[in-house]
């Protein structure tokens, strides 16, 4: 059983899938979505799902540095909770505090561009959102 990393954001959704013993992420897409018009990829999600033969999901949570929840995390939760009634999979809540700056942080240190950090960004997110997730599971 492989398990899905999402990195939500407000306009994308990066993709990680593990490998089938659960011990390292690797990046597939990421997926265009409009919270403003209640279009969430759940399509492409569920034919990743497929294709992949995916048992969990696992979402990473942006709680603050102090630990509160603002309205980024809120959207994760809600974004966890329609994944939930919609594949009927288990879904976790990861923090994923700073995974988007640890990112950008290597994209930058591979001198890539601007326009190509921002096509990829979410999608290494989700990976390192997944590898921890995963780093977590195999202690």
């Amino acid at each position: 059983m492989r398990v899905m990393g999402l990195d939500v954001g407000s306009k994308t959704v990066g993709v990680a899938i593990s490998d089938e013993l659960g011990l390292t992420a690797q990046g597939i897409e990421t997926i265009p979505i409009n919270e403003e018009e209640q279009l969430f990829g759940l399509d492409r999600i569920e034919e990743l799902i497929n294709d992949w033969d995916v048992g969990k999901i696992v979402v990473g949570f942006p709680k603050n540095m102090n630990n509160t929840v603002g309205p980024r995390g809120e959207a994760a939760q809600a974004f966890a909770e329609k994944l939930k009634k919609h594949f009927h999979l288990p879904v976790s809540l990861w923090d994923e505090r700073l995974s988007t700056m640890a990112a950008e942080k290597v994209l930058l240190q591979a001198d890539m561009s601007r326009k190509k950090r921002k096509k990829v960004i979410d999608k290494i997110a989700a990976v390192m959102i997944l590898q921890g997730y995963l780093d977590s599971q195999n202690k």
